[in-house]
């Protein structure tokens, strides 16, 4: 069974270590993963032997608290909450900082003062009023103390368990400053007994470390408010996701429309939707039309027309269109909800690369106190000066930084994997995100991946005594019938020209073969080359063979027994398919194409695209086969595919990457999940795979580096070359800031832009209609008259409305395209046929603007 849970009490790395291995030693458990930024803990374990409660009583004996996160049937009908406890942190740390500075002002001035010439009270002043000054620093420190107890409470808990973490370094620090300045005080008091003014007078000046106690603990403050504003800042993508989902819900219950909470809503509610609303829950549209922002969650910005039988997504903003639909999933089982938790889980997962620096923050804080000891040591052996020695080992105590070790990879990958997200890229675990950055090889499935999926016609071949329509028609006619791809495609062509179909009798489909049917009496054939063989049918070889080179698939028909025609099929490459591969290479990945075509079709493609290596001839069965293959090579294989028919292939690869998942995100064989159908996302996953752990790369140098340059500085090493002795103060301010230092770095990823993209996605002129760049056969123009009409609309407000009214325009038949000025109010219309100014005019009307005057 895996769980998560969520952990208080840590602190610094050390305690997420601690906690790991506290919970790792129970029998019966598999895997545990700690993690330090989110306060969270994911548990798989052996649920015959082991249970939450054990587990929560193991961290608790450790010396943390641990709760269950309950999800699933039991849970709340609602979408996962975001947890923020970096903003619950930011205002405990804002509330302690601002008094701590409160009393550390007056408690500075008191201590140095007289060093920059201010004026002291004379009871301050003087041998005499030692004890004065000494008992003033006592009662303007002990606030600071206070309102800084939690350091102590958890350090001294943690040294007594066993396992000291950072706490445990600033409790110690403070602590040694604070009993040394009490034996101070106890030495001037007894001097003033007994009239030494020097001896009082020195140790109130000299030996006193009450000062250095506040600054540490006020500085630890200001180190631990930024660090805590700046991770706050690392869950903004997640928590801008939950925000998408409205709170309230208006449902349709006996004919009356009721707002009701959105935990409420069930599976089978009728819900009204108004214009500008956000959609509450996922569904399907029921009445009304309209356009839908769905960039939130997929990251296109065009707006998706929706009509009756469509779907729709939880947390996507309606259009100026009214509608209502049927709640379809709800709760955690809506898109948003889905997304939301493969975020909160990517995060809270543990990259491979954190183990170095888990093993160091294990035994980072022994060694720390050791060294601290050992210095002390020395430092009195060699000068005989117990202040200086006390200076030396509090030094380095308060300038050692485990945070900045536990915090190098969480918050990268949080701020990475929230990047993705935005993006329409969902990573499912901090490992998937960092094993994508070293593939050197990414295999494509062809059909859906690089092409659009869906056939289209190409190429109209009649023989000589026919006209391209006449074939389009009887091929329609023969093909309507058929279910198969290459036959939709042709009868949506004669449909698109508005050729007319004629009724066939005697159908007969041959398996592997085609069909055969009768029409006006005469017996017809279609299908490919081997019926056209088997029928006795002369075929010229050439025209096969051009075909197969340029990516085609062609289909013969005949009339009794008389080549009629051929009509060449293809499967359109995506407009952005040829700007994905140029990144992909350009990020030096070998790029291979896997297909089910033969070898002269799969390589006319390729060799189009530029990609490098094609596999042929695959059955769906064996694309597992063949990235095994590649990974026997030595090759680290990313897989791109389609998430169903694919899904062995991709669980096999290194990475899985599923494309046009849309609203499907839970894709159990995928490691990566891409929303859109743009194989472009492809690409920005590996760069930003790359760029998460350069960062986290930064992140460990940083903090490593920095613990490696401070200790020895703080501990002396280097006092011989310069003389100067590190103050306890100023390792403070170094060590409060170099965490702060580490969340900063991570937060730059928030700056990564996807690849920019050329309008459209297209990057190079296509063949019309067949919309390819590899079409070389001449084809037969639809006939085209370049008539044009331009409306003058009124009430268009807003890019949704530009869309309504081009969507209306077009779909007026005789309409070929329609372009809409949204600043000058007008649509330009070009007309392939004569269409009348009325019915233009209530197109428009229809969608819902006025139009105020047709020219043209």
């Amino acid at each position: 069974m895996k769980q998560s849970f969520d952990v208080t009490g840590m602190s610094c790395a050390a305690c997420s270590s601690h906690v790991e291995r506290a919970v790792k030693a129970l029998p019966g458990m598999k895997q545990v993963q700690v993690n330090l930024l989110t306060n969270s803990m994911t548990a798989e374990y052996d649920e015959g032997i082991l249970s939450a409660a054990d587990i929560c009583k193991a961290v608790s004996q450790a010396g943390y608290g641990a709760s269950p996160v309950q999800r699933g049937k039991s849970a709340p009908k609602a979408a996962p909450p975001v947890k923020d406890p970096a903003g619950e942190q930011e205002g405990r740390m804002r509330h302690r900082l601002i008094w701590s500075v409160v009393f550390l002002l007056p408690l500075m001035y008191v201590n140095m003062g007289h060093m920059l010439g201010l004026p002291l009270p004379d009871i301050l002043t003087g041998a005499e009023n030692a004890m004065s000054y000494a008992l003033l620093e006592l009662l303007l420190v002990l606030p600071i103390l206070y309102l800084n107890d939690s350091y102590f409470i958890g350090g001294f808990r943690s040294l007594r368990r066993g396992a000291p973490n950072m706490d445990a370094l600033i409790a110690i620090g403070s602590a040694a400053g604070m009993i040394y300045s009490l034996w101070s005080m106890f030495v001037i008091g007894h001097a003033l007994g007994h009239g030494d003014l020097e001896t009082a007078h020195l140790y109130a000046h000299k030996h006193l470390y009450l000062e250095s106690a506040g600054m540490i603990l006020t500085l630890i403050d200001v180190g631990k408010y930024l660090e805590a504003r700046s991770k706050g800042k690392t869950t903004d993508a997640l928590k801008a996701l939950m925000n998408l989902q409205p709170k309230t819900a208006a449902v349709l219950r006996n004919g009356v429309e009721t707002e009701i909470p959105v935990e409420e809503v069930e599976v089978g509610d009728v819900v009204s939707v108004k214009p500008g609303q956000a959609i509450p829950v996922d569904g399907v549209v029921l009445t009304g039309s309209t356009s839908v922002d769905e960039s939130a969650l997929t990251g296109e910005p065009i707006p998706a027309e929706k009509h009756p039988g469509d779907k729709v997504s939880g947390g996507t903003v309606n259009g100026n269109g009214a509608f209502t639909f049927t709640a379809a999933r709800v709760g955690e089982d809506t898109t948003l909800a889905q997304i939301i938790r493969l975020v909160q889980d990517a995060s809270a997962s543990k990259a491979p690369i954190a183990k170095l620096a888990d093993q160091v923050a294990g035994v980072f804080v022994p060694v720390v106190l050791g060294i601290a000891a050992v210095t002390a040591l020395v430092w009195m052996v060699v000068t005989g000066d117990v202040s200086r020695a006390l200076t030396a080992g509090m030094a380095v105590v308060v300038i050692s930084c485990p945070c900045s070790l536990g915090l190098a990879t969480p918050v990268a990958i949080m701020v990475g994997t929230g990047k993705g997200a935005e993006l329409g890229i969902l990573f499912k675990s901090a490992e998937s995100l960092e094993t994508l950055h070293r593939i050197d090889t990414i295999v494509l499935d062809k059909t859906g991946t690089i092409t659009r999926g869906k056939p289209v016609v190409t190429d109209l071949l009649p023989a000589q005594d026919r006209t391209a329509e006449e074939l389009l028609m009887l091929a329609a006619s023969l093909e309507a019938a058929s279910e198969h791809p290459l036959a939709q495609a042709i009868t949506a062509e004669a449909a698109e020209r508005n050729i007319p179909l004629a009724p066939v009798t005697d159908y007969q489909a041959l398996p592997g073969l085609g069909l055969q049917a009768v029409l006006d009496g005469d017996s017809y054939a279609a299908g490919n080359l081997r019926l056209m063989e088997q029928l006795g049918v002369e075929i010229e070889p050439s025209l096969s063979l051009a075909l197969a080179e340029q990516g085609k698939t062609p289909l013969y028909f005949s009339e009794n027994g008389v080549y009629l025609g051929t009509i060449a099929v293809s499967d359109p490459v995506k407009p952005s398919s040829p700007e994905a591969i140029a990144a992909l290479r350009a990020l030096g990945i070998s790029v291979v194409m896997l297909t089910g075509d033969n070898a002269r079709t799969a390589k006319a493609v390729a060799e189009g695209l530029g990609i490098d290596r094609v596999i042929s001839d695959v059955l769906p069965q064996d694309k597992e086969r063949q990235i095994a293959a590649l990974q026997a090579e030595g090759h680290r294989v990313a897989m791109v595919g389609d998430g169903i028919n694919d899904a062995p292939a991709l669980a096999r690869a290194d990475v899985g990457l599923a494309i046009g998942a849309g609203t499907d995100v839970a894709i159990d064989s995928a490691d990566v999940v891409l929303v859109r159908s743009d194989l472009r996302d492809a690409a920005d996953a590996i760069r930003l795979s790359k760029a998460t752990i350069r960062n986290i790369k930064q992140n460990l140098f940083w903090a490593f580096c920095y613990n490696a340059i401070c200790i020895p500085f703080a501990a002396g090493v280097f006092y011989p070359l310069n003389h100067t002795q590190l103050d306890p103060m100023f390792g403070a301010a170094a060590m409060s800031l170099s965490s702060f230092t580490v969340v900063s770095n991570a937060l730059r990823l928030r700056l990564f832009q996807a690849s920019p993209r050329a309008k459209g996605g297209e990057t190079e002129k296509l063949c019309e209609p067949c919309q390819q760049a590899v079409c070389n056969i001449t084809i037969q123009p639809k006939e085209e008259t370049n008539m044009k009409k331009v409306l003058k609309v009124e009430g268009m407000m807003c890019q949704h409305c530009k869309a309504r009214v081009e969507k209306a325009l077009s779909a007026v038949e005789g309409v070929a395209s329609c372009a809409v000025d949204l600043d000058a109010k007008t649509a330009a219309c070009t007309l392939n046929a004569d269409v009348a100014d009325e019915v233009l005019t209530k197109a428009v009307t229809d969608a819902g603007y006025d139009v105020l005057g047709v020219e043209g």
